[in-house]
């Protein structure tokens, strides 16, 4: 750098200077338009498919895509716990259905069951803290703001975005729904109610999360929460396998999961999710499989609840759909299922998003399920999608407005940090 004169090094730093004004100003109009659409739009409305039972062998599993009949389902189980109670979430607001969820827990320890609770900070900081004054008879690990000093390091900045209820050992609850009023009634979400052996690998995954220890700034430190003991019954295989994101232990096979499925794919690939910024090696993938004659089709919010994410995805539209890879954009609701189904015979249900922040940074966990009756469930809620959704038509799209392609080119270098 030293041989490059003064002039022209002034010259690179005023560019860039310039580049990231253009682009914090871009990013801020977005926004901005985003908040009036939001004032003048009505409330949302999309189409209800029913509550969906199936097996996976020894295991049942139950579909939800409504945040109402899940929530029923949850705060029943709550209630019926005579044992223990392990609670996950990334959101958990303080508001009416957040309350229900906080009472049903309190007065679940108030009869003797163990109750155990993991939320996120950073997802809840704008909720009133007094909401998360809970008895001393509940037992909390707040998933920290800041894990260490070293918060540049992925493996000690991912968020805790995972939803998970077990229930006794005997049933639990994962998927994409956060604890919410918003989400009960106005997001169309996927969750699953799973029962069988593999609760067994449910429970063991927030056992193995509570036991971590607390990191702090350079040093480890102790933790006054009680140590919770090993699951020991756990079958070696089975059609549910969790796949568990885990920044700790630089561990990351969800990724892998999608791109091992998509290579099998041999159908139809019908995926949904809330934000799309998917990196090389699935972007050729998903090509890859459209090329070979696989029905690939992806559902995605026409406007996501994170504007500048919708903005980043919009980029790769172009290309994607000249390999032949069908996108839909899911109208009047946001969303936010993370959801796959290949072939009639593979399925997954999870937290994660196909982003850089869900496979490479946070803590997540999807199901990855082979099962015809599991697939064929989600396959109908994916038809049911479909009815609410506006294809995107390449020759449509590619007349876009030229501020619009300028916009997505000038936010395109973002999109390794969403």
């Amino acid at each position: 750098m030293s041989s490059i004169p003064h002039r022209v090094r002034r010259a690179i730093g005023v560019a860039l200077l310039a580049v990231a004004a253009a682009q914090t100003t871009a990013a801020a109009a977005v926004m901005t338009m985003d908040h009036l659409r939001k004032r003048r739009q009505g409330p949302p409305t999309f189409p209800r498919s029913p509550v969906a039972e199936a097996s996976a062998h020894h295991d049942e599993v139950t579909v939800y895509s409504f945040g109402e009949d899940l929530y029923a389902d949850m705060l029943a189980a709550i209630d019926a716990a005579t044992d223990r109670i392990y609670f996950e979430t990334f959101i958990w607001k303080g508001d009416e259905m957040g309350r229900r969820f906080k009472r049903a827990l309190i007065d679940a320890a108030d009869r003797g069951v163990e109750v155990y609770v993991v939320y996120d900070a950073f997802a809840n900081i704008v909720v009133d803290p007094r909401f998360f004054s809970l008895p001393g008879s509940i037992h909390v690990k707040t998933h920290p703001l800041v894990q260490s000093a070293a918060f540049w390091n992925l493996r000690y900045s991912g968020r805790d975005h995972r939803k998970l209820l077990v229930i006794d050992g005997e049933v639990a609850f994962m998927g994409g729904y956060n604890i919410g009023s918003l989400y009960a009634d106005s997001w169309r979400d996927t969750h699953g109610r799973f029962t069988g052996p593999c609760v067994a690998e449910f429970e063991n995954a927030f056992i193995d999360y509570w036991n971590m220890r607390p990191v702090h700034l350079f040093w480890w430190r102790p933790s006054s929460r009680p140590e919770l003991p090993d699951v020991v019954e756990r079958d070696w295989g089975g059609p549910v396998t969790l796949q568990r994101n885990v920044p700790r232990w630089r561990v990351y096979p969800i990724r892998n999961m999608y791109l091992e499925a998509i290579d099998r794919a041999q159908r139809n690939i019908w995926l949904t999710t809330a934000y799309l910024i998917p990196d090389d090696d699935l972007r050729t993938a998903l090509g890859r499989a459209a090329k070979r004659g696989v029905d690939v089709r992806i559902i995605v919010p026409a406007e996501s609840n994170h504007i500048l994410t919708d903005w980043l995805s919009r980029g790769f539209y172009s290309g994607m759909l000249r390999d032949g890879i069908r996108l839909f954009l899911y109208q009047n609701a946001m969303v936010h299922a993370k959801t796959a189904t290949i072939d009639g015979q593979w399925s997954t249900i999870g937290t994660a998003n196909l982003d850089r922040l869900s496979l490479v940074g946070n803590y997540e966990i999807n199901a990855e399920i082979v099962s015809p009756t599991v697939a064929d469930a989600l396959e109908g809620i994916f038809l049911t999608d479909l009815t609410n959704c506006r294809e995107v038509d390449l020759a449509h799209w590619e007349q876009r407005s030229p501020v619009a392609k300028f916009t997505e080119g000038l936010l395109a270098p973002w999109r390794p940090i969403f």
